[in-house]
């Protein structure tokens, strides 16, 4: 019990700080301004599961998957980073809360329709966690015994994310009632701004790992001036 309880601790410190559902709750909140707060919680609902799906998925499958279809992790870096940048970028372009047209409703169905994509997919469970997931399950012990107990750890640890992501995501308009439409716009604005940001940083992690692999580009690296 001493090892699951040591391998759901690092599961949670390594997963935690990169899905960061504190952090993420404004960006939740920027694209879900206009749903009701009932149809807010379920869709954080569906994200918090989806998330957790996708996380043991990359932690027990993910390395054989990328295996299989020939897809290195940078690649995944590079693809997932022009994604989170692109909505990053939508969000910078959104009109603020005074200018967009009122009376826009949205269903509970219309709204589960993007739970997957892209509110858990890049959004919450982005590139760096799944990375993050298929290296913890790649460096799993292989015994059979010990392959079962790290993978129930993973569960455990997995589901306190997805916990997190529900409260974080589903409460998040609670907070921007308290800081008043002129300090959540500064927020969201921000967020975005920063969720770009990590975007870049999300590509050229990949992109760099990629360019290293190439020794043309080393070597015009090397040129002297």
């Amino acid at each position: 019990m001493i090892q699951v309880a040591k391998s759901i601790l690092l599961v949670v410190s390594a997963l935690f700080p990169i899905v960061d559902p504190i952090g993420g709750s404004p960006v939740f909140l920027l694209l879900t301004r206009d749903y009701a707060a009932e149809t807010r919680r379920a869709l954080a609902r569906r994200i918090a599961v989806d998330s957790f799906i996708l996380l043991v998925a990359s932690f027990i499958l993910g390395a054989h998957v990328l295996s299989f279809f020939g897809i290195s992790l940078p690649v995944v870096q590079v693809g997932g980073g022009l994604i989170v940048i692109s909505t990053g970028w939508a969000m910078l372009n959104q009109k603020d809360g005074n200018d967009r047209p009122a009376g826009r409703t949205v269903t509970c169905a219309d709204a589960l329709s993007q739970a997957f994509y892209p509110l858990t997919l890049p959004l919450t469970v982005g590139p760096g966690s799944i990375s993050v997931a298929i290296t913890l399950g790649a460096n799993a012990p292989q015994r059979l015994g010990a392959n079962l107990l790290v993978i129930l750890a993973a569960a455990i640890g997995s589901a306190f994310v997805a916990v997190t992501i529900y409260l974080c995501y589903g409460y998040a308009d609670r907070l921007a009632s308290k800081m008043g439409p002129t300090g959540t716009n500064v927020i969201l604005k921000l967020s975005a701004f920063l969720l770009v940001c990590i975007g870049v940083q999300i590509l050229w992690n990949g992109a760099s790992k990629l360019l290293s692999s190439l020794p043309q580009f080393a070597g015009v690296v090397a040129l002297p001036r």
